[in-house]
């Protein structure tokens, strides 16, 4: 406890850094806070940190109970998910509207609830009946809200794997795989129709790791380097995860749905990693995260949509170390279990440079 105590002191001093040189929360850049772990701090101190990093948003893989009482009058935006094993239940309207009533509704307004996220990547887990379930379920999600009333306050969606692309490379090409062409355009009408953002987990980290002699360390590292240019629109890229981003942009244009806005609900990149994880190093980790944290800073849009700020959330608040997986997967947090943390971001007066 200790530690954590120190650490929080340690950027709320930063944070007071942060408040004297001008800058202020960065709106559109979140955190996932999952709870894999056995020594994990209570979520009233995750709070704590959360406000100490100055940031607004953040994920999490549940609707727990626990968390959502203790983030109440917090000012912190909260996207809960809907396990999938619950779709097939929650495809019935009226056992939807119990869980609304259950898991929702006694939480807001004081918990900012802005988001459910139905299911996680569904599309590439390989269980057809298990995607079959999933828009029927998330068009009972929100006609559930809006018989509560709060279809104004949160929007319904999914978040998928960029492997839901046949291509993404260049990000003109970018397409969904063809086994998906019946149900993406159900999913997308559906967003579309409700206004909610196509959410994708995209991590360049995993293709640098599959093809390090071929792709660039500095490109997936936001570092400087000369970037691709699309040879179709001209656009240039100096980084992988605008480019991926794109890629779904134009997918979901090839579909007819080229208005809808994309989100990254994950990416990171982890401290630690199995001998053939190339590029799993906590200097690595630090570099890509402060980048994006820095984009963040300015506001960036990608390429394709130059003014409209994308919205991030890092991959995760906490290294869980009860995640199954090579030693990767129990790396990618920004903080250790005990609360101290596994590298620092930078957040000094710099971070706007």
């Amino acid at each position: 406890m200790g530690g954590l105590v120190s650490m929080i002191t340690m950027l709320k001093t930063l944070a007071f850094v942060l408040t004297l040189s001008g800058l202020r929360e960065v709106k559109s850049f979140g955190i996932n806070y999952g709870q894999v772990g056995n020594n994990l701090p209570p979520p009233e101190r995750v709070i704590d940190l959360l406000h100490s990093l100055r940031l607004t948003k953040t994920r999490i893989y549940d609707t727990n109970p626990q968390i959502l009482r203790a983030f109440a009058n917090s000012s912190i935006e909260i996207v809960v998910m809907v396990e999938n094993e619950m779709l097939s239940t929650l495809m019935d309207p009226n056992q939807a509207i119990q869980w609304v009533m259950t898991r929702i509704k006694p939480y807001v307004p004081a918990t900012r609830i802005t988001g459910i996220a139905v299911g996680n990547e569904l599309f590439t887990g390989g269980d057809t009946t298990l995607i079959s379930y999933l828009v029927p379920a998330m068009v009972s999600i929100h006609a559930a809200l809006i018989q509560v009333g709060l279809d104004g306050f949160m929007h319904v969606s999914s978040p998928s794997s960029l492997a839901v692309l046949q291509e993404s490379y260049p990000p003109s090409a970018g397409a969904f795989r063809p086994e998906l062409n019946r149900i993406m355009p159900q999913l997308l009408q559906f967003l579309a129709a409700t206004k909610a953002p196509f959410w994708i987990n995209a991590y360049p980290y995993f293709a640098y790791n599959g093809d390090p002699s071929r792709i660039s360390l500095d490109y997936t590292l936001f570092n400087p380097n000369p970037g691709v240019v699309d040879p179709y629109t001209k656009l240039h890229y100096d980084n992988m995860l605008y480019a991926q981003v794109d890629a779904v942009i134009f997918a979901m244009a090839k579909m007819g749905y080229g208005g809808i806005e994309v989100r990254v609900s994950e990416t990171g990149w982890p401290s630690i990693g199995d001998p053939s994880e190339v590029g799993a190093t906590v200097h690595n980790a630090a570099i890509y995260n402060g980048n994006l944290l820095r984009r963040q800073w300015r506001g960036e849009g990608t390429p394709l949509r130059p003014k409209t700020r994308l919205e991030v959330y890092m991959f995760a608040l906490f290294n869980e170390d009860m995640k199954p997986g090579p030693i990767s997967e129990r790396n990618f947090g920004l903080l250790k279990p005990d609360g101290t943390m596994v590298y620092n971001l930078g957040l000094s007066e710099g971070i706007a440079n």
